[in-house]
């Protein structure tokens, strides 16, 4: 599976929600694969991917319709994680990623996107930090 590096955070927080009946379908098939309990090879790329073949924002290979904020997407994710474009086990790279997401790094990389206010972004990707300003309490483990 391929997936560019902002997409790492797309999988974790999606729920259910898309741009038409094609991506959600093609959504919901990937992230069930991501959730499962098999460990999953990602392969990662600064390019389009799975997920943007059933977008319809995807004009081209490697071109977006909203192409610049994608790319800064990916550019912010990938400086702040230490992400290459190689191949991760998608189970263990984004259990970094949580560890290390502060609502402020989260506001950073993905202000102005669309779907950030309507989705679980924070609530998702910043279990951890939460988890450690309030020990004690329980929180989601981020799956749906």
């Amino acid at each position: 599976m391929r997936l560019r590096p902002h997409h790492l955070l797309c999988t974790q927080s999606y729920s259910g929600k898309g741009y038409d009946e094609s991506f959600v379908r093609n959504m919901n098939q990937i992230t069930r694969k991501l959730r499962g309990a098999e460990p999953v090879p990602v392969e990662i790329v600064f390019s389009t991917d799975d997920l943007c073949a059933h977008c319809p924002n995807m004009l081209g290979e490697n071109l977006c319709r909203d192409n610049d904020k994608v790319l800064h997407y990916d550019k912010m994710t990938a400086r702040y994680f230490n992400i290459e474009e190689k191949t991760y086990i998608y189970q263990d790279i984004t259990q970094k990623i949580r560890e290390r997401m502060t609502p402020g790094l989260l506001d950073a990389i993905c202000r102005g996107c669309e779907w950030y206010p309507v989705s679980a972004c924070k609530r998702v990707l910043c279990s951890v930090y939460t988890q450690k300003k309030n020990p004690g309490k329980k929180f989601g483990t981020g799956h749906f």
